[in-house]
């Protein structure tokens, strides 16, 4: 029988098979060959390649089956490592990805008879971490690499240094506390005993702070006031709050026109943002990804979705579009119309467009909301304004 010609159904069918993972009792570990089917596999073992591996393997089988078990072990360590790192997870996950490879070192081949077993040796090893869920075993791989090690011992060293700096920068604040304390006398309080000099004397008591060291001396003077110190006590009161009252008209005065240029000032400083979408307004459609219906047609923003993404509805055919900013552009109304100014100094505000300097393509505005009303602005640019809805 000749050989199948290329492309053929048959050919085909043989590729296919020879890509993906056969039998597992088709496959013939010594010689490391994969037969597609029980003819192929009988043919194989019949063939004296076979042969001369199962004398070599029947003199020595242990030094064999270590080997196999040996790169078995290796390979699925290395996939462990690479793939999944130290997270924890399922030993079935693994294999399967291992077995996935054509090439690999099949179990039956090695000294466990199964994954439960490898699994286990894994962890009594010290390979990995093993532990027993209802779903099944799980591993998580033990890092052991020195260049690993190494760096967490950096991070600890790190961590503990920090400690010890923490540490001794709050010694060092108790022992200036300390210091300090020793700098200063301690003042204990002096307790004397209340004598009454006259009989006939009322004794007061004047809590007025800073008056506190004279209150004996002051005793006398207060029992004494006339009605002229009275009077004087009460005019310097009245002036007092007098002063204070026009005082604070001043401030109150300066605090509102203060208010109205820290205002002004705020919003001259303000920069400018990358995005300008804002409700109410006209804009214009500038990509060609939806078609020659509604390139270079108009509509209105009824939303604004995460600043840069609108709802616009548009003027001909009513229909709602979610489009980007970057496929929108303002639109530029006849002098006189009503314009929302989108970017800058004056964001946000109305303004009635005055005039269009083609040659700068820019426009003077008059806003016409807000404290400014009445105020002229000019060079504003195209993009930084559009007609109102």
């Amino acid at each position: 029988m000749g050989k199948a010609e290329f492309l053929s159904p048959k050919a085909i069918s043989n590729r296919i098979k020879s890509k993906g993972l056969q039998k597992l009792r088709w496959y013939c570990q010594m010689c490391q060959k994969q037969c597609r089917d029980e003819n192929g596999f009988k043919c194989h073992c019949m063939s004296e390649s076979h042969q001369r591996q199962l004398l070599l393997a029947s003199e020595n089988p242990d030094q064999f089956m270590d080997y196999f078990s040996e790169e078995f072990k290796n390979d699925f360590l290395e996939l462990i490592r690479r793939r999944f790192g130290t997270k924890r997870v399922h030993n079935n996950i693994v294999y399967n990805e291992y077995i996935s490879n054509r090439e690999h070192v099949h179990m039956n081949s090695t000294q466990w008879e199964t994954l439960t077993d490898f699994t286990k040796w894994l962890g009594k090893e010290g390979y990995c971490k093993v532990d027993e869920t209802p779903k099944g075993w799980y591993i998580q791989y033990i890092d052991r690499d020195p260049e690993t090690i190494r760096r967490q011992e950096e991070l600890e060293k790190k961590k503990k240094q920090d400690l010890d700096d923490e540490e001794r920068s709050a010694k060092f604040i108790e022992e200036q506390v300390r210091r300090g304390k020793e700098g200063k006398e301690e003042e204990t309080p002096v307790f004397t005993e209340l004598k009454r000099e006259n009989e006939e004397e009322k004794v007061v008591f004047n809590l007025a702070k800073g008056l506190s060291n004279s209150a004996a001396s002051s005793s006398k003077s207060s029992t004494s006031l006339g009605p002229s110190a009275l009077q004087v006590a009460a005019t310097s009161v009245k002036r007092k709050e007098s002063s204070h009252t026009s005082e604070s008209k001043e401030k109150k005065k300066k605090s509102a026109l203060d208010e109205i240029i820290e205002m002004e000032e705020q919003k001259k400083k303000t920069t400018r943002v990358d995005y300008w979408l804002h409700p109410n307004i006209i804009v214009k459609v500038v990509t060609k990804k939806l078609g020659e219906k509604y390139y270079k047609k108009k509509g209105v923003i009824k939303e604004v979705q995460e600043k840069y993404t609108a709802i616009v509805k548009m003027t001909d055919s009513g229909d709602k579009l979610k489009l980007d900013q970057s496929h929108l552009e303002t639109v530029i109304p006849a002098p006189g119309k009503r314009v929302l100014v989108l970017n800058g100094s004056y964001r946000e505000m109305e303004a009635i467009l005055e005039s269009i300097d083609e040659r700068t393509f820019s426009a003077t505005l008059i806003l016409d909301s807000g404290r400014l009303k009445g105020k002229k602005i000019d060079g504003i640019a195209y993009e930084d304004f559009s007609k109102l809805a």
